[in-house]
This record gives C-alpha cells, sequence and structure tokens, in this order.
C-alpha cells in the first residue's frame, strides 16, 4: 500500500516536472518559429534552465535549446552571447544531430579573432558534412586574416557622428545630382513606429536625410518627407534612378505573429524634396519571402536581395526588369555563381564605372559581411570576379552598403564600435588620399658613380604638361619631397598619380643629355620612392674598365684574373645607350721599350678593341675611331699618403697630384719594385672620347678598312 503511494505521488510529480518543462519549450519554440529573435533568446535560454539533463530525449531538448538560444544571439548579431550559447550546445552533443552548430560556432570565433579556435570548429564540422564551402571559406578567412591586415590599404575611415545615434543607422544613398542629400535608414526614437523589430529587438526603422556639408560631413538629419512614405513598419534600404525621380525603398510590415518578408516600394518625386505615396513592386511568389536592398541606375533595371527559391543559399542578388507595355516587372533572374554563394549576399550598390558593390559572407574576408566590389563585362549586365575591399573598410563584424561620391570617397555601414560604445550599425564614411611620391635624382660621371656631380640642372617634365626644375647639391642630388595635390597644408605637389615623366640633365662641360631618363606612376596604388640615378659625359676622355694584353701583344687577354672582352661590353651599351656617340677609342702603353715600338703596340691594341666591338658584338664600325697613343700621354693620378688614386678625390686636402712620367716611376725601381709595376699599369690603359653625339647612320663617311688593319710590330 506504502509502495503504491509512493508510485503514485512520484508519477503526478514527474508529470508535472514535464509539464512545466513542455510549457517553456513551447513558448521558447513559438517565440523562434515567428523569427522574434529578441524574445526567443530569452525564452530559449530559460527553457535550458528549466530542463533536465537527465535522459538521452532531454539532453536533446535542452542541446536544442541552447542551439535555439545561440541562433536567436547570432541573428541579432550579438555574436559572443551566440558563441557562450553554441559552446553549450557542443558539450551536449548537440552538433550530431544538428552539425551547423559547430559551423556557427565557428564564424562567432572567427568575428571575435580567436582564429585557432574557429578552425578547429570548422575542421571538427567538416568531418561531419565533408563537402561544405562555407566551413572551407571559414578557414581560408582565418588563415589569410593577418593578410588582410598586413595589406591594409590606405583608406582613412571615419564615423558620422554627426549623422548617427545610439540606434541603428545603415544603408546611405545618395538622393540628388549633387550628392548633397544622404539618405538612410535609422530607428532612432523619433521615428514613426514605437513598436521593436522582432528580429532584432531594436527599433522599427524610417528614412532619413542628412544634408552634407562642402567637406562632406552628415549634418542633423531629418525624416524624408512624403505622404506614406515613412510608416510604423520598417523602412530600409533605398536608391534612386539616375534622374532622382524616382526612388525605391524596403519596407519590413510590422504585423504581429506573422511571418511576412519584405518587399520592395516605388516612389516618384513630387517636387524638389517630397516624395508621393508608394507602390509595392510584384516580385515574389509567397508572403514569407523577403525582397529587399534594391538598387539601380536608370530606373528599369533593379537588382536586390532575396531569399526566394532558386538561390545558391541563404540570401543571393537577383535582378529584374521593367516592361513599359506591360507595366510590370520582369520575373527575377538570380546573378549566378560569379556573385552569389552558399552564404548571404545583400545590399548591392552601383560603382561610378557600373562595377558591383555587395556584402556577403560566403566569400573570405576579415569578418561576418565583407564588402565586395564585382567588375562590370561589357555593356551587358553581368559582374564577375568579385574582390574583397580589404580593411580599414571591412573590419571584423558587419559592414555592407558601400556608396562612392567620387573615385576617393563615400560612405558605407560599419558596425565597428559606434558612438555610445556598442557594436550597432553606423555609417562612416571613408576617404582614399592620393599616393604620394617622392622623387631624388642624383647624377654622377658616366663609369663612374664614386664622382658625383653638383650644379646640375634637372628638368622634370610630364606627360600631363607639368614641368619643374632644379640644380644637384654638393652630393650630386636634388629631391622633391611628396606633398599631396590641393591640399592647402602642403602646397603643390610635384609627382602626380597616373602619369609619366622624363628627366633631362645638362651641365656646362658635359655632353648634353638628349635620351634623358623616364618613369611612371601609372597603375601603382601605393606610395613610391622614386630614384634615378643618372650620368652625364664629361667633355675629357673616358676612363673605361681594364682592357689588359699579354706582354708585348695586342690580343685582348683573358684569363682568370680578368676577361677583357667583358670590360668591353662597357663601350657596348655605351653605344646602345646614345644612338647618336662616335667614340675615339685610344690605347696607351707605359714607357718601357722604344717609342716608336710602344707607338705600333699602342695602335694595334686599339685596333683590337675595335675588331671584337664590330665583328664580334656588331658594332656600326663608323662609330669607333681607333688611335694609339704609345706612351707620349702619361696619367695623372693622386697620392694621399701612402695611396696612390686612379680617380680625383672630392677633397683634394692632402693630396698631390701626379703625372706619372718615366722619370718619376724609375726611382721605385730599385727601392720598391711593387710599387713601379703598379705605376706603370696606370699608364698602360684604354680610354675613350666622345668625337660627337650627333651621329647619323645616313649622312656618316664610310669606316677606314685600315682599321681592321694590324700594323707590323718590331718583334
Amino acid at each position: 500500500m506504502k509502495f503504491n503511494i509512493f508510485l503514485t505521488l512520484t508519477l503526478i510529480v514527474l508529470s508535472t516536472t514535464t509539464y512545466a518543462q513542455n510549457k517553456y519549450v513551447v513558448k521558447a519554440k513559438t517565440a523562434y518559429a515567428s523569427e522574434n529573435y529578441a524574445e526567443a533568446s530569452k525564452r530559449c535560454a530559460e527553457a535550458y534552465t528549466k530542463l533536465t539533463r537527465k535522459g538521452n530525449q532531454a539532453k536533446k531538448m535542452k542541446g536544442e535549446m541552447a542551439f535555439m538560444t545561440a541562433e536567436s544571439y547570432r541573428l541579432t548579431e550579438r555574436y559572443r552571447d551566440a558563441n557562450e550559447w553554441y559552446d553549450r550546445a557542443i558539450l551536449l552533443e548537440y552538433s550530431e544531430i544538428v552539425p551547423e552548430v559547430l559551423l556557427y560556432n565557428g564564424d562567432m570565433l572567427r568575428m571575435m579573432s580567436e582564429f585557432d579556435k574557429s578552425i578547429s570548429n570548422y575542421n571538427d564540422y567538416l568531418k561531419l558534412v565533408p563537402q561544405d564551402d562555407r566551413a572551407k571559406v571559414g578557414i581560408e578567412s582565418c588563415e589569410r586574416n593577418k593578410a588582410f591586415v598586413a595589406e591594409k590599404t590606405r583608406h582613412i575611415v571615419e564615423n558620422q557622428t554627426a549623422i548617427n545615434k545610439k540606434e541603428f543607422d545603415m544603408a546611405p544613398m545618395f538622393g540628388d545630382r549633387k550628392e548633397s542629400k544622404l539618405y538612410f535608414g535609422s530607428g532612432r526614437d523619433a521615428s514613426m513606429g514605437d513598436d521593436k523589430d522582432p528580429r532584432s529587438g531594436e527599433g522599427y526603422m524610417d528614412l532619413w536625410v542628412s544634408e552634407l556639408d562642402k567637406k562632406g560631413n552628415g549634418t542633423e538629419p531629418y525624416q524624408v518627407v512624403g505622404e506614406g512614405i515613412n510608416t510604423v513598419d520598417n523602412e530600409g534600404t533605398v536608391c534612386f534612378d539616375s534622374r532622382n525621380k524616382l526612388m525605391f525603398f524596403t519596407r519590413c510590415p510590422n504585423v504581429k505573429k506573422q511571418n511576412l518578408g519584405c518587399d520592395i516600394w516605388m516612389s516618384e518625386a513630387k517636387g524638389k524634396n517630397e516624395w508621393k505615396e508608394p507602390t509595392k513592386l510584384t516580385l515574389k511568389s509567397h508572403d514569407s519571402v523577403s525582397v529587399g536592398h534594391p538598387c539601380t541606375i536608370d530606373g528599369k533595371y533593379l537588382i536586390f536581395a532575396s531569399d526566394m527559391a532558386g538561390g545558391f543559399g541563404g540570401r543571393d542578388l537577383w535582378s529584374t526588369s521593367y516592361d513599359r507595355k506591360s507595366e510590370s516587372w520582369s520575373a527575377p533572374v538570380n546573378l549566378g555563381p560569379e556573385i552569389n554563394t552558399k552564404g548571404n549576399e545583400l545590399f548591392p550598390t552601383f560603382a561610378m564605372n557600373g562595377d558591383l558593390f555587395f556584402a556577403t559572407d560566403g566569400r573570405a574576408g576579415l569578418g561576418g559581411l565583407d564588402i565586395f566590389r564585382a567588375t562590370k563585362v561589357g555593356e551587358e549586365n553581368k559582374w564577375e570576379n568579385p574582390t574583397n575591399l580589404g580593411s580599414p573598410i571591412n573590419g571584423y563584424n558587419n559592414d555592407y552598403a558601400l556608396i562612392e561620391k567620387d573615385e576617393r570617397h563615400g560612405y558605407f555601414t560599419s558596425e565597428r564600435k559606434s558612438v555610445n560604445g556598442e557594436y550597432v550599425p553606423d555609417i562612416f564614411s571613408y576617404e582614399l588620399p592620393p599616393n604620394l611620391f617622392d622623387l631624388k635624382v642624383n647624377v654622377s660621371e658616366l663609369g663612374n658613380k664614386d664622382i658625383k656631380i653638383e650644379e646640375v640642372k634637372v628638368v622634370v617634365t610630364g606627360a600631363d604638361g607639368s614641368k619643374w626644375e632644379g640644380y644637384t647639391d654638393e652630393n650630386g642630388s636634388v629631391f622633391w619631397d611628396k606633398r599631396p595635390n590641393d591640399d592647402p597644408k602642403f602646397g603643390t605637389r610635384f609627382v602626380n598619380e597616373n602619369q609619366s615623366y622624363t628627366i633631362n640633365i645638362s651641365k656646362e662641360g658635359f655632353h648634353e643629355d638628349k635620351k634623358g631618363s623616364t618613369f611612371t606612376t601609372t597603375g601603382l596604388n601605393y606610395d613610391q620612392n622614386f630614384i634615378m640615378d643618372m650620368a652625364l659625359l664629361p667633355k675629357k676622355p673616358i676612363r673605361l674598365p681594364e682592357v689588359r694584353y699579354p706582354l708585348n701583344k695586342w690580343e685582348l687577354l683573358v684569363d682568370s684574373t680578368i676577361n677583357s672582352t667583358d670590360s668591353l661590353l662597357f663601350v657596348y651599351n655605351l653605344l646602345e645607350e646614345y644612338p647618336g656617340m662616335v667614340l675615339e677609342l685610344s690605347s696607351h702603353t707605359d714607357a718601357r721599350g722604344s717609342n716608336s715600338a710602344n707607338q705600333k703596340l699602342s695602335e694595334n691594341r686599339a685596333k683590337a678593341c675595335y675588331k671584337y666591338l664590330v665583328e664580334e658584338k656588331g658594332v656600326d664600325p663608323r662609330r669607333i675611331v681607333p688611335v694609339g697613343k704609345g706612351e707620349n700621354e702619361p696619367r695623372t693620378v693622386y697620392k694621399k699618403e701612402d695611396s696612390y688614386l686612379a680617380v680625383r678625390p672630392k677633397d683634394m686636402t692632402g693630396v698631390e697630384e701626379i703625372v706619372l712620367t718615366e722619370a718619376y716611376i724609375n726611382q721605385f725601381k730599385s727601392s720598391n719594385k711593387e710599387l713601379f709595376s703598379l705605376l706603370h699599369q696606370f699608364n698602360r690603359r684604354t680610354e675613350g672620347k666622345v668625337v660627337t653625339m650627333d651621329f647619323d647612320p645616313a649622312t656618316a663617311p664610310a669606316a677606314d678598312a685600315n682599321h681592321l688593319k694590324f700594323v707590323k710590330y718590331p718583334w
């Protein structure tokens, strides 16, 4: 009898507990099913606490409530809260029932910059669902995150604090041709509806306008004027045709306990700042489907976002066209896999050149929604090759709805830290400062970079007609720094973007640089310091790289110590660089041996160089004049302490200038044989002297055939 009473009481308690648990679960599921995520997060969390973990069925139910709580937080963009509840669902092994628990938790961790944990969740998910590209994209995003940050663009991003409030402010769009009126959606207190959006828990939005000042900063906004434009419903993303005669916007109905999707509405301009009663576009087959985020150029072709059937996953971008005859919009057409993914594609806008901006979470990026730019293909309504705009336009949360004011300025929506410290959608402006370029020109003597030339006139001429000049300093350099164009803080800009420039240099005592040097900034999207090394030909002998010969012979010496043919490449390259140059090529000997013998030897050595350049390298024989100087022009060197220098030093303090005559060299014949040999070697040299810079193959006389004939040598 006692046992029966105990059993009855136990059954009553269990029945009561089960009923209580089910009551909370039913309320939670009802709120979740109606997409009332703000309420659902509370209801599901409450049901979770009421449920026991005993028994497989109870554990499954508790895991489901944890998952639905996490989903409610995710869909209201409370990512840290979502991560906490996904972790609970995973501990309850709910991922074995719904693998997406791991996928979505990976997304939350990625947006919180916990990349290693995120990758671990993605990999666990791929073990269960191997072919899901969403996890693969997530892993790629984590792995590329450092690269995104390292490749940060030069954009300057600024919160439009004069526009934004603590509530949602999003999806800016220009509403006039002067781009002085910025339309956007906002849920601020002064909006028409007092209710909260059940999906986000935020106030219903209206359409607002902010006047932009001359600097592009917004002023205190006011509501869009027009009958039936702003209502108790949720009005958001807006766009206009190019004439600003048609306005399209998104409206989501405020109907309690009904899951009604959003629609696109259209209004015609009534006056300068007022709009007529709007009409709804018929684009969907079922009320639960959502269409929104319209964008257009001509008011006849419309791109929008929708979750209608036939897409690739989530919300896709679709298009429709207006037919004047039927006065209707065509059946929507999906933009295809070039744009759409298994994730969500939202907030399309057109770039100035017809490219397509849009936001997606289905491609590798920094955060949730990232802004991409797809390139327009021909004249068709087709786009391809979406490219992530990178940091700082995109951040770790959601970024979307970007519009261009010009090539360097625009506005977009971002969920980075707002004016009240919360991570809610705000309107941001961006600016791309001009690329900045330094230009430094260094001038030295041709063939000897150690000799810097000062007081060289340097003239820079741009293809855009710009021109400026300067003079090299004592180090042979002149410098123009980077200064932004049309910026009163910095003054006049020298080197501009997407331009080509020619540099010419000149100085008395040097041959004119007719060819000059060129550089270009075309295609550069980063700052750069241009350093141009240039040279002038002195109107004096040019010391060539050393050319050696066997003793008392004129064959070009090639051995382990020197390749004289390589040395002559200097002459070849010089003639190639200056096609108008005619060069006298002279050879010198030391003073040992008879004067006549040395003369003949030097002539043959000069001809050996001539023969190699003409026959082996193909140089026009009329451009080289071989001359033998014998021993008659001893070299001048510069002695500093115990060292002999071939090149005149810039600072002659303590330096003795010496002509290497036979008498001077012979004083070391016995006392310092090494120096004796070195000084003789200084005299054995091949030099170049410019005859003219105006060689014309059409008028130049024939080459001297004797230049290829060696003279008889005594031995």
